[in-house]
């Protein structure tokens, strides 16, 4: 499954748009690389998600064979870090 869709697919982007802008900006990396939206992702696989709120480090656990309900979402990736980014006042 190509990296866009799966992104859309779990929820960790709104749309599949929004996940190849953040694909061609460079913000989503897969073993420390940034990646294109192309990529075939495979089980096993770590990806680091460069959010405005922080940085999110999964792996992936599952590649579903069509689009799951938000609850089954959760359980095709692994939160293996979570960093915030803070605001300074």
């Amino acid at each position: 499954m190509r990296l866009d869709k799966y992104l859309k697919v779990t929820r960790l982007a709104k749309r599949r748009s929004e996940a190849k802008e953040a694909l061609d900006a460079g913000r989503i990396e897969c073993d420390g690389r940034p990646v294109k939206a192309s990529y075939h992702v495979k089980v096993g696989d770590e990806l680091l998600l460069h959010y405005a709120r922080g940085d999110l480090l999964i792996r992936i656990d599952a590649i579903p064979e069509r689009p799951t309900a938000a609850v089954q979402a959760k359980k095709l990736y692994t939160v293996l870090s979570e960093n915030s980014a803070r605001q300074s006042t």
